[in-house]
């Protein structure tokens, strides 16, 4: 366990500063960024020092607000790592093999990295991480053209799970997203990414002094509506602006979008005709940069740390995972959207992403050993020898709110994961698995907490309970404790990135051994 002390904090301040750093730069721990430290790397999960970590993952935060930018941004460290795609759409025939390395994405919002142990055969387990990158939010509705009022120009957004709360009343809010893009030459369509570096939106409270409260008592469709500009046009006498044909031509997706929206955007991405803009799902963020914060630094402060934590933890844990030629296990590392909304999406942890992937992959392996026949029994016994890390940001112990805290299963920041229990199944953790994973955190060097909730209390759910029971494996929910959850702005502890990503490391490096010490 590292000791988090004023003093252990205060030595690590000089590291915590936020500065530029390119994407290979936060794949690794700062001072090791000469090391070259690929998947595969021999250090030990005790050796890491957790506040390494804290400067990349604030870096991460910052850079890729939307669940697009996040994907593109693993899928770019994975290149960099040696990990191939495989694209869904095409056969995977011919191209897994034992010490391999590999990644799948779905609808650019979800996304699979896995690597095959050199001693892999056909029905050994699967040791899987699963968390989720998607995080409460704002986005355009479809026509999200608003008439204008008082010469303010206004935007049309929906709320995303439950966005649009208390919390983003006067926030600085910017936008980004993806981006559908016809090539009017070749007739092909891209995507492209979009994100705006300086707010552009902002939802205004209303003055005490009319005597109507702003907290949690507001019409989220009339009364939370962002504005993005001014345009005083109407007090002219000239009509020209409402004459004017839309961009775009009439009927085109940019004619039901904000004009001067439509020009940044295009500007952005270096667009010339607006027609090509078929479609674009854009949403607002919280533009503040993360990060740290107290007296000795001890604090995160950023926006969607639900769940762009754990995800962070865990994938940084399989790029760091050790491999050897003794490794006889797939690890995999899950990372989903639509866990905010329920999961229901073909992107969604309750879709069948992880599972096909599992058996395609177990299926292309089993295809070059002979006396192996791939069928439902194989893809059983795999399942069987796994076991899932449902991984989700947990409550923290409140310092004002005592009362929600039970004694003895309310985490503390910059300690360790807690091992999330819940006696009506809305967590998948047993005692089973929480031996397994004290087992695993006594070899890592971290520590575990416990988290439960009140029994006046209501629970959150995750993705375990919904893979667990779709795969048959053993599984447990693992959470990186944080304050403020469901707030546009949240905060976590300055170890805990380093902290999670120690444990899951240890986890993907011990598991097998572990598993082999138990009978059954």
């Amino acid at each position: 366990m590292t000791r988090c002390t004023p003093e252990y904090l205060r030595a690590r301040a000089s590291n915590l500063s936020l500065r530029s750093m390119s994407i290979q730069d936060t794949m690794m721990p700062p001072n090791r960024a000469n090391t070259q430290m690929p998947a595969g790397s021999k250090v030990n999960a005790k050796d890491l020092d957790p506040a390494d970590f804290t400067k990349p993952y604030l870096e991460f935060m910052t850079g890729n607000p939307t669940v697009f930018h996040a994907v593109a941004y693993f899928k770019e460290a994975l290149g960099k790592a040696g990990f191939k795609e495989l694209p869904s759409r095409e056969s995977w025939a011919g191209k897994l093999e034992a010490g391999g390395k590999y990644f799948v994405t779905r609808n650019g919002s979800s996304i699979i990295s896995f690597t095959v142990g050199k001693a892999y055969k056909p029905g050994n387990g699967v040791a899987m991480i699963a968390g989720h990158i998607d995080a409460l939010t704002a986005r355009l509705k479809p026509v999200s053209t608003k008439h204008n009022t008082h010469g303010y120009i206004q935007l049309g957004v929906a709320q995303y799970a439950g966005a649009l709360n208390e919390t983003w009343w006067d926030r600085d809010l910017s936008i980004g997203g993806r981006v559908i893009v016809r090539d009017a030459k070749t007739g092909k369509t891209t995507v492209k990414l979009a994100k705006l570096d300086w707010p552009i939106a902002r939802i205004p409270t209303l003055a005490p002094h009319f005597g109507i409260g702003m907290m949690g008592h507001n019409n989220r469709e009339t009364e939370a509506v962002p504005i993005i500009g001014l345009d005083n046009s109407d007090l002219s006498s000239s009509a020209a602006n409402d004459s004017a044909e839309p961009l775009g031509g009439p009927g085109s997706f940019t004619s039901t979008q904000p004009s001067k929206l439509v020009k940044l955007i295009a500007s952005q991405l270096d667009i010339k005709d607006y027609s090509t803009i078929l479609n674009w799902e854009l949403e607002l963020f919280d533009s503040q940069p993360a990060a740290v914060g107290g007296l000795d630094k001890e604090f995160i402060f950023a926006g969607r740390i639900d769940d762009k934590l754990c995800s962070w933890a865990a994938f940084m844990a399989l790029l760091h995972a050790k491999a050897d030629d003794t490794d006889g296990v797939i690890k995999l590392v899950a990372l989903f959207d639509d866990e905010e909304i329920g999961s229901l999406l073909r992107q969604g942890a309750r879709g069948n992403f992880l599972p096909i992937t599992i058996e395609r992959a177990v299926e292309e392996l089993s295809a070059k050993v002979e006396d192996v026949n791939f069928g439902p029994g194989l893809i059983g016994q795999t399942f069987a020898n796994s076991f899932l890390v449902s991984s989700d940001v947990t409550h923290a112990a409140h310092p004002n709110f005592g009362s929600t805290n039970l004694p003895g299963h309310s985490p503390r920041l910059n300690v360790g994961v807690a091992l999330c229990v819940d006696a009506s199944a809305h967590m998948t953790t047993d005692s089973a698995s929480m031996a397994i994973l004290d087992r695993i955190a006594s070899l890592a060097g971290t520590v575990n907490q416990r988290h439960m909730i009140r029994n006046d209390s209501r629970s959150g759910g995750t993705v375990g309970p919904m893979l667990s029971s779709a795969m048959g494996c053993k599984a447990a929910d693992v959470g990186i404790p944080q304050l403020s959850m469901h707030s546009i702005r949240a905060t976590t502890g300055s170890l805990d990135p380093g902290l999670g990503m120690k444990f899951y490391k240890g986890f993907l490096d011990h598991w097998e051994e572990v598993d082999r010490e138990w009978a059954a």
